[in-house]
């Protein structure tokens, strides 16, 4: 049997497969250079495959087509799905349609006289010193008001005017519309009007119907009303993608990746909680694997091929309930993630004074320069350029037919073309690795940047914490990362490479539900308290399957508290005790702004509940001895690098032949099947003994 973990990047599609098929490790052991076979205690093996996520010239999707290669089937073959036992996956399908405004034509359904309430939105202005503001393109086409009202204390001012609304939803639906937002004042507490006006939605035809007190039930009409629109926006496209997949996967369990870091059955995957499916599974994985290689305190840096996502992790995963995503706000629980546009795709060019670093990304088609599909300069390039990356020890998918090794010698011309023009404008004359150089570190600030967002900023010294570096780019800078930001010790699990795979593998089953309070925190309002959570309890189990669980469950009741008058929210573990409750905000609101107002009074904004059902996960590699263990390991080879302003010469070494006990000084290269590891000069390597990688900064 297959189970099979699987992370739709917006470059590459990584895939792990745990299986006990001896028949299938037989076959694919003779192609190494393209599947990473590693063996497990219990009699297992995990094969690790990636693949380009856009290659329309050989196959429609990567997922589907990864499996097959791995099952050695043609394109014509079905798949033998009684061979498969699950497919966990996360996907980028919602993620780029919010980017490129490819979702689905929606009308928003919203109380009259509030028609361009969401456009009006909270009037924030991210650049305050811009004299033209530019306003997020809106994801609905069009608005239908609905003379209705409720007040805030369920007083009905306004029934819903029947007629008028049956005839407004005809018109739109007769128009091609077929997905539709129902946005109502209060309805998060008083919803028979969004009900009401829902079920004359779906006899006139609406397929998908989203309602906003079901998807946010929460208080505040724009951002309640701006994920229901969302979910309208993105649903659609995201359920024609799970057809599509599991159409090549008939009877097979399909599970998919969400926002909040949890696994749901794919007929349960929403638009609104798919945003960061890709990223979240990332930050699983890195959260499992260094706590089981006994690393508490965690700052998780993903750099990809298009973006590098940061997080912080101090004991339990930190979610956000406001969320804003390519100009789209959400009010639904997410994984906090700070992400930017920096990754190995990101392009590189002159603006004719300064040196550019994203945030376009060449992606994968056409992808880098040396991807051999005419891309442009992107920062693999710089890396190739710096002899970080080299041809001979990267997989050779590139080219029309996807069989080439990427092409070092067009990376050498660009550079020294780039160099030429630089000197010709500037008068500065610069040889290209010191140009291919000068862009690294700029990619590197930037990431610092983001990662100090998420941890100085917010009171936590970051030099106590590892740094677990992953994704298929994230070892090439991990040391320059570190450097920065004076850290001391990295953590790379073996497959760092496709560590957002692997973490759909970690994943566990959860259900969350959120309903909002808005009363002040007070032992009077406990019992009011128990007594909701109990209701979003029984709503979250209605998700949970008793499926390839390991019967553990879960409960996490949390609190988000804020001081009445502000907006700042912290989310607290709840407490019969009241003063325990406001004693942790008190700390947190300490720790993030270095004050506490103890006169003011606490406000309970909203709870939540979580449900985690505790899944099967695969074991940790078995670690294997190659060699005598007093014997030290020789490099397959000398190349030279350039860092810190000079070539070194360097050795390289292949991972495999790596066991525990080993130290490598810097200046090296570690190559991987699936990623490269740069150890920087003044920093060691070393093998530890549950075949983890780890490199410090020595004292």
């Amino acid at each position: 049997m297959l189970k099979v973990f699987a992370d739709r990047g917006g470059t590459f599609t990584d895939i792990i497969v745990v299986t006990n098929n001896q028949a299938i490790i037989d076959r694919l052991s003779k192609h190494t250079e393209r599947f990473l076979i590693v063996p497990l205690p219990n009699q297992e093996w995990v094969i690790v495959y990636k693949l380009l996520s856009e290659n329309p010239e050989q196959y429609q999707d990567a997922v589907i087509q990864g499996i097959r290669d791995i099952m050695s089937l043609s394109s014509n073959e079905p798949i033998p799905y009684t061979e498969i036992q699950v497919v966990k996956m996360g996907t980028t399908v919602a993620t780029n349609a919010l980017l490129e405004r490819h979702g689905e034509r929606v009308v928003l359904i919203i109380t009259k006289g509030f028609k361009d309430a969401l456009r009006i939105g909270y009037q924030n202005r991210p650049n305050i010193f811009a004299r033209q503001i530019i306003l997020p393109t809106m994801l609905y086409e069009q608005v239908i008001e609905v003379s209705e009202r409720y007040d805030a204390k369920g007083n009905e001012l306004n029934p819903v005017n029947v007629e008028q609304v049956k005839k407004d939803l005809q018109a739109v639906y007769n128009t091609g519309i077929r997905s539709c937002a129902i946005v109502f004042m209060h309805s998060d507490r008083y919803s028979s009007h969004e009900q009401e006006v829902a079920q004359f939605a779906k006899e006139i035809g609406f397929t998908q119907i989203s309602v906003s007190h079901q998807v946010s039930p929460l208080m505040k009409l724009v951002s309640r009303g701006d994920t229901a629109v969302i979910d309208a926006y993105l649903t659609p496209i995201l359920r024609r993608y799970v057809n599509q997949v599991a159409s090549q996967l008939p009877n097979v369990r399909l599970m998919f990746m969400k926002s909040d870091g949890g696994l749901t059955d794919a007929e349960q995957f929403q638009g609104k909680d798919s945003i960061l499916s890709g990223p979240a599974g990332g930050i699983v994985g890195a959260v499992q694997t260094s706590k089981r290689a006994g690393f508490d305190l965690v700052i998780t840096f993903d750099m990809g091929g298009t973006s590098t996502d940061v997080a912080h992790f101090k004991g339990e995963y930190e979610r956000q309930l406001d969320a804003e995503i390519a100009g789209a706000r959400m009010r639904v629980p997410v994984l906090a993630i700070n992400t930017i546009a920096a990754g190995g795709g990101s392009i590189l060019f002159f603006d004719g004074s300064s040196y550019r670093v994203g945030p376009e990304s060449a992606g994968s088609n056409p992808g880098p320069a040396c991807y051999r599909h005419g891309g442009p300069l992107a920062v693999t390039d710089a890396n190739v350029m710096l002899g970080k990356i080299h041809p001979q020890y990267f997989p050779s998918v590139f080219g029309t037919d996807g069989n080439l090794p990427l092409d070092k010698e067009i990376v050498i011309q660009k550079f020294t073309q780039l160099a030429q023009d630089i000197a010709l404008v500037t008068g500065n004359h610069r040889t290209p690795e010191q140009v291919a150089a000068g862009f690294i570190a700029i990619a590197v600030e930037n990431m610092a940047n983001a990662i100090k967002k998420i941890s100085l900023q917010r009171g936590y010294d970051v030099t106590q914490y590892v740094l677990c570096c992953f994704g298929g780019a994230g070892g090439q800078v991990a040391c320059l990362i570190a450097d920065t930001l004076g850290m001391k010790k990295i953590f790379l699990h073996p497959y760092a490479g496709v560590l957002s795979a692997y973490g759909m593998g970690l994943a566990d089953i959860r259900a969350t539900r959120v309903g909002g309070v808005e009363q002040p925190l007070n032992q009077a309002l406990i019992p009011q308290l128990m007594q909701l959570m109990e209701s979003l309890e029984t709503q979250a189990r209605s998700e949970l399957s008793q499926d390839e669980s390991s019967g553990q469950e879960n409960i996490i009741q949390k609190l988000n508290l804020k001081y009445e008058g502000t907006n700042s929210t912290f989310s607290i573990d709840f407490d019969s005790d009241v003063t325990a409750m406001q004693t942790a905000f008190a700390d947190e609101h300490k720790s993030r702004y270095g004050f506490i107002q103890s006169e003011k009074t606490l406000i309970v904004e909203s709870i939540s509940v979580e449900l985690i059902q505790k899944m099967e996960t695969p074991e940790e590699p078995l670690i294997t001895y190659n060699r005598p263990v007093k014997q030290a390991i020789q490099p397959v080879e000398i190349v030279k690098i350039f860092t810190a302003d000079k070539w070194h010469d360097t050795p390289v070494y292949r991972r495999e032949d790596l066991q525990p006990g080993d130290w490598i000084n810097g200046a090296a290269i570690i190559v991987e099947k699936i990623s490269t590891i740069i150890v920087e000069p003044n920093w060691q390597a070393i093998l530890n003994q549950r075949n983890h990688l780890v490199l410090k900064r020595p004292c």
